[in-house]
């Protein structure tokens, strides 16, 4: 394919494969190396990219996927708004089948006869809120800073259009704090991080100075065998030579200044407050609210929703997954009673999901 097979070329794979052993060598020890996106983990499964690479470079997944991290007591709080009589719940597709407590799902709420669509576009909710002006829609505003500015967008849209039926429970992610808590873990001590280039299209490269600063090595990478491999190159190549920075692999899609017209309308809407992770607890600054010029459109400014208890899932163990203190292997459940088709944990549910990579591309523990 055009524009795709130079990036999946044998012979350029094993050039550079050649390159990393060699850096590897001047190192001279464990390299561990974190990738901060769903996808690379998928790339780096689908094209075995860890089987090529020198055994002392070890590659681990971090909270890249933003259904994953998304916290249960959340999920809990979007069956609820689901539940509510008189109400659309608007949601991506990857979000049906992630457990809350005792293992519910929007998709069996949807089955017990709640009104939970699936949206391909998040415009898609002006048209359901426009055709359905006596029942409420709630949309999950879920993601990164990927999604945000979608998201964000149809809000402003809906204020100038005085749509009055319509509101965004907003689960939305930043990626940079939860960098820096993955920095601050001790049971972690992560060398280099590959970045994720969809997120960096949007935030660019100063808001990852928290990795050069806490003296690791990062690089903004594509999502191709020779991107990935090349941005691996990169990171060793600070190791050997004392540097510490962000450099841009994926220069064919980020910018240094990333899109300020996205990041505008982000601001414009969002604010940043203390949110939840999953497996990373509660981290500063790293969720998106709604503003105050907004919060006619903030289900949870909307709705009166009572206190919910919410238990993590029994033997679970995504949340030490996704901060890359355990693979998937070495958990009790994997492949055993934790499967695609019988998904406990939202590791195994997603798309991005680790575990749902490591199931398929039967990558070792």
């Amino acid at each position: 394919m055009k524009y795709i097979d130079e990036y999946r070329d044998r012979s350029l794979v094993k050039g550079l494969i050649a390159a990393i052993v060699k850096r590897a060598e001047k190192i001279g020890k464990e390299i561990t190396l974190m990738d901060i996106c769903g996808t690379h983990t998928h790339v780096i499964g689908r094209f075995g990219i860890k089987k090529l690479l020198p055994e002392h470079i070890r590659l681990v997944s971090g909270p890249g996927c933003p259904v994953c991290v998304t916290s249960i007591h959340d999920v809990d709080k979007a069956l609820y708004l689901a539940g509510m009589k008189n109400t659309i719940f608007a949601t991506f597709g990857d979000m049906l089948r992630v457990p809350g407590a005792g293992r519910a799902s929007l998709q069996k709420s949807r089955a017990a006869g709640a009104d939970v669509r699936v949206i391909a576009s998040t415009t898609d909710c002006i048209d359901i809120a426009e055709k359905n002006t006596a029942k409420e829609v709630v949309m999950m505003g879920i993601g990164f800073e990927t999604t945000a500015p979608m998201v964000a967008s149809v809000v402003d849209l809906c204020r100038k259009k005085g749509i009055k039926n319509f509101s965004v429970f907003s689960v939305h992610k930043v990626v940079p704090p939860a960098l820096k808590a993955l920095i601050e873990d001790p049971s972690l001590n992560i060398d280099g991080f590959i970045c994720p280039g969809h997120v960096s299209t949007i935030i660019g490269l100063s808001p990852y100075n928290v990795i050069a600063e806490a003296g690791r090595a990062a690089v903004i990478t594509g999502f191709e065998p020779v991107d990935v491999l090349e941005g691996i190159l990169m990171i060793l190549g600070q190791l050997v030579e004392g540097k510490r920075e962000v450099a841009i692999q994926y220069a064919r899609g980020v910018k240094p200044q990333g899109n300020p017209r996205a990041r505008d309308i982000i601001n414009r809407v969002f604010c940043t407050g203390d949110a939840d992770w999953r497996g990373l607890g509660r981290i500063p600054a790293s969720g998106l609210f709604l503003r105050d010029d907004f919060k006619a459109f903030d289900a949870l400014e909307k709705f009166d929703i009572p206190p919910i208890h919410s238990i993590e899932i029994k033997g679970c163990s995504c949340g030490d997954v996704l901060r890359g203190v355990m693979l998937p292997g070495q958990c009790s459940l994997f492949r055993k009673t934790c499967t695609p088709t019988n998904p406990i944990g939202p590791c195994m549910v997603s798309s991005e999901g680790t575990c749902a990579a490591y199931y398929k591309y039967h990558l070792d523990s």
